[in-house]
């Protein structure tokens, strides 16, 4: 078992005490199973992939939804007609639902399909207004920049 143990953060983070809820939430929450694996990948400072294992999965048993700020992405396997005998399975086809807490100003770029792995790009994008700022600082009636 897994778990992060997020208290050291909590004496040094003024107002993240929001994130650091979200994050004990989502270890509860998630789903132990494994299945599917997946990636979570940090491309560059504002983009991101998710990228999971769906071998047997065609696009379109395939749903991937936005509602709010939770991705979700479930796998439907459909019904197969013919009766198949197996003298081993290894590969999974079972029916998955996946859900993942997006960030602020997270948004999905794009779904691929790959070689059984699908991608999810997501890209942060901060308002103007919320990015950094310098603040100029005044001397005896004269501003002096920062």
């Amino acid at each position: 078992m897994r778990t992060i143990d997020f208290a050291p953060l909590y004496k040094t983070a003024i107002g993240f005490e929001r994130f650091a809820k979200l994050m004990d939430e989502a270890q509860r929450a998630e789903n132990h199973n494994g299945y599917p694996p997946y990636n979570i990948e940090l491309l560059d400072e504002n983009n991101y992939r998710i990228t999971m294992a769906v071998a047997g999965f065609s696009d379109s048993e395939l749903e991937i939804e936005v509602e709010g700020d939770t991705l979700r992405i479930d796998g439907t396997k459909a019904k197969n007609t013919e009766e198949r005998k197996f003298h081993y399975q290894g590969i999974a086809e079972r029916n998955f639902k996946r859900r993942f807490k997006l960030a602020d100003h997270v948004k999905v770029h794009n779904a691929s399909m790959e070689n059984g792995l699908l991608h999810v790009d997501l890209v942060r994008e901060v308002p103007e207004a919320m990015k950094p700022k310098k603040i100029a600082i005044s001397a005896q009636g004269r501003l002096v920049e920062g």
